[in-house]
């Protein structure tokens, strides 16, 4: 069956084709609407038709504008929450993203940072809370946006050789910055929270803290000893 003038181009598969009540007779030769010479056909006239001349205008105007060039320095930073606080890291120290794991308690631990070990695909790391190292009130919790589904995650960082795992209440983005993007910290920001953070990223409506991933994992090496 082609279709009329008057019904335009799509409307047989989308009738009585595969998107429709697969009644058309073409099926039984053909298969899938794809495959048919009515299909190609419409897509032929498709390709052909007149193009009306302010859309000629916007395409050229389009495609004249000059390419944005990205600044070779410009680099890629994950952002995720840890309670009420926004984080950054840098995205060639993350190994993986996973869903939350079953936590395995170890004993005798002496440091409130270790929580205890994952089982990441066969493999035992090392579980580790940032929000204690930073001294994060996880008390305090950010309003949930209405609708909004929020999805704790494991973020497995890498150095070297060492892993650890670091639950994280929320990841947003992968996001890119150029160096100057980064503001000093404030001046109320102290403690474990300074000594580990290298500046603040502006994201949509949020300040972002830039952790400073050396800093982060000396202290780290320094807990699990």
């Amino acid at each position: 069956m082609t279709p009329t003038a008057g019904e335009g181009v799509g409307d047989c598969w989308n009738r009585i084709g595969v998107a429709g009540d697969r009644s058309c007779a073409r099926l039984a030769q053909h298969v899938h609407c794809r495959n048919c010479p009515v299909f190609s056909q419409a897509a032929s006239r498709f390709l052909d038709r007149d193009v009306a001349p302010d859309q000629i205008v916007e395409w050229t105007r389009l495609i004249a504008r000059p390419a944005t060039v990205r600044e070779r320095d410009s680099q890629s930073v994950v952002i995720f929450r840890l309670g009420p606080e926004w984080l950054a890291l840098r995205t060639e120290v993350f190994a993986e993203v996973a869903s939350p794991r079953a936590l395995h308690a170890l004993p005798h631990r002496r440091s409130p940072v270790l929580l205890g070990v994952v089982n990441l695909n066969g493999a035992l790391v090392t579980c580790v809370s940032l929000a204690t190292l930073l001294m994060i009130d996880m008390t305090v919790q950010p309003r949930a946006d209405l609708g909004q589904l929020v999805h704790p995650r494991l973020l497995v960082l890498r150095r070297g050789r060492t892993r650890v795992a670091v639950p994280a209440d929320e990841v947003q983005a992968v996001h890119r910055h150029h160096p100057h993007d980064v503001r000093p910290l404030p001046s109320t920001v102290s403690g474990a929270a300074a000594a580990h953070t290298r500046g603040v990223l502006a994201y949509l409506d949020r300040s972002v803290g830039l952790l400073d991933e050396a800093a982060l994992f000396d202290s780290l090496d320094l807990h699990l000893a």
